[in-house]
This record gives C-alpha cells, structure tokens and sequence, in this order.
C-alpha cells in the first residue's frame, strides 16, 4: 500500500504477532533494470536477510507492464535474498492504471499469462513467486480468466483483493468470488479486502472458503487484528477489536522513533498523524491524539506530546 505500509510500518505492526509474512509497497519497474538501491530503498528489510525486526520475512512487489523488464528485475531482487517475489496486478491508482499498469492488467489476461511465465523463468527454481489481483478492471467477467493466467504460469501463490478497480475501496468486498477463483486454480488463494475485524476475518474465511488472509487498512486501523486471528485459531481467548491504549502508547512512540531517525523532517508529523487517522476507527483516545497534533508541523510538538503521555519522547 504505497504511501502508508512502508517498512516502517511494518517494523511496527509486525512486533505485535500473529503475522506470517508481508509484502512489500509496489516498485514500479518501466524500461530499465533497476540498481540494487532502489530495492533496498523500498524494502531495506533485504539488509537484514529480508525480515523486519520481529523477524518477518518480507516479498518484494514488483509493478509493470513489460514482461523481458520485470523478469530482468524479478531476477536481480530474487538475487538479494527476499522471501519471494511478488506481481502487482491490483493497484487502483489512475496514475498507474493510464501506463497500464496494476488493475489496468486485469484487462488482458494473456499478458498477465506472459508476465507471470516471464518472471517465473527468472526466477530460482526454489523462490516463491506470488501475485495480486483484484476481481477485474471494470467487472468481473475475466476474473476467472486472469486468475487461471497467474496460477497457470508458474504463480505459486494468488491474494485475491475481492473488488474490482472500478469498486476501489467502497464496501463490501465480494468475499464469494474468492471462492470462485480457489475452486478454478490449482495454486493456494489468499482473501484480501474490507477486512478490519476479527468478526470480518471469520466472515471472510467462511464466504472465500479458505483460512488465509491478508490485512492491509485493517491492521493498520487495528495493529492487534492478526494477533487476534492466531489467538482465536489457537483457541486463546482473543484480544478485542482495539489494542488497549495504554498498550497503543509505547507501539506509536516506537514508530515515531523510527520516524523521526529515517524520515525527511518535512514528513514526519504527517506520518504520525496519517497513522493516527486510521486508529481513529477503533481508538477513541486516537481521535483525541489527533486533535491535539492535527495542526502541528513541527516535530517538537509530538516530542512535548508523547512526554505529556509519560513516555521519554
């Protein structure tokens, strides 16, 4: 999720548990074979043996359109040691979409086809490749079209985000469909999509008919959302749907830290407020603490924050 789940945020939520993996925010391959820097900018987890802190293992995503380009660079980031490499054909974004690119794909499922057998040729015989997709462009009428292209490539994983690029984030996610696609592939499905409880988790488990998932806004809204997944698989009583703010505290300070080391000045408060606003969802105190730090520029002010919280920031 470009602009939001970077790895700083990732550091953070994966502290919390119940995580098996993640996937990195898209980088953008076009016409040329891009420098080990740019990976490592993206996903400077591939440093650290391509985990975060809590010793998650992380995939690179790559997004383009060009397949001889994207197996080049699949093969080049393959070589740095990541979990895996992963295919964006799912991103909504206009910007994207117009050099036909992300969702835009979904349009065309015999060059999803020829990227896909591209990147899996690259590719090492024993690193995963794995894809996302939405469940079409304008409608659904090639969902089963696209997915049968990714998993009959060479695909080893398909994430199912279950709306189409024209529905973009408006709920409901089609959690049904999911269960079209894992009926028509021979590759395991991941549901993703509108899920920001663990009531929704079940739900959606239940309606795709399979257990895995991915969480994207719904982790961030809810760090402990895949803690809970594993603590009610595991038969534990589960954490409810917030953390406990005086847990929240120390999280948000050490992602502010974390911030405020790697990050340009200019951008740092707005980091922290972009991920207060998501909390704000399920965090009462969230809403105060945006209030008290919507106007603020300056990262002094967060510092005066977080000491006036009892925290040495």
């Amino acid at each position: 999720m470009e602009g939001l789940l970077d790895y700083i945020l990732r550091d953070t939520l994966t502290s919390m548990g119940g995580v098996d993996r993640c996937v990195s925010e898209f980088i953008r391959v076009t016409n040329t074979l891009l420098p080990e820097r740019v990976f490592t900018r993206v996903v400077p987890e591939l440093l650290q043996g391509g985990c975060t802190r809590a010793g998650m293992p992380v995939r690179p995503q790559l997004l383009g359109s060009d397949p001889v380009c994207l197996a080049e660079n699949a093969a080049r980031v393959a070589g740095m040691g990541p979990y895996g490499v992963d295919l964006n054909f799912g991103c909504p974004a206009k910007v994207v979409n117009r050099h036909g690119g992300g969702a835009a794909l979904l349009q065309e499922p015999e060059l999803i086809a020829t990227i896909v057998s591209a990147v899996r040729r690259a590719v090492p015989a024993g690193a995963v490749v794995s894809a996302k997709m939405r469940l079409g462009f304008h409608d659904t009428s090639l969902a089963l079209d696209c997915a049968r292209a990714i998993a009959g490539s060479g695909a080893d994983e398909l994430v199912v985000h279950a709306r189409t690029r024209a529905d973009g984030y408006r709920p409901p996610a089609y959690w049904d469909q999911v269960a079209a696609i894992r009926a028509a592939v021979a590759v395991p499905v991941v549901a993703n999509g509108e899920i920001w409880t663990l009531a929704d988790a079940l739900r959606c488990r239940a309606e795709s008919g399979g257990d895995s998932l991915m969480l994207g806004r719904g982790m961030v809204a809810h760090p402990g959302l895949a803690l809970a997944l594993r603590q009610h698989d595991q038969g534990q009583p589960a954490q409810g749907d917030a953390v406990p703010w005086a847990q929240m505290l120390p999280l948000l300070e050490s992602f502010w830290a974390l911030v405020h080391t790697r990050l340009d000045k200019k951008a740092q408060v707005g980091r922290l407020k972009q991920w207060l606003n998501f909390l704000r969802r399920t965090q009462p105190q969230a809403e105060v603490a945006y209030q008290a730090l919507r106007t603020a520029n300056d990262p002094g002010a967060v510092h005066a924050w977080f000491r006036a919280q009892g925290l040495p920031r």
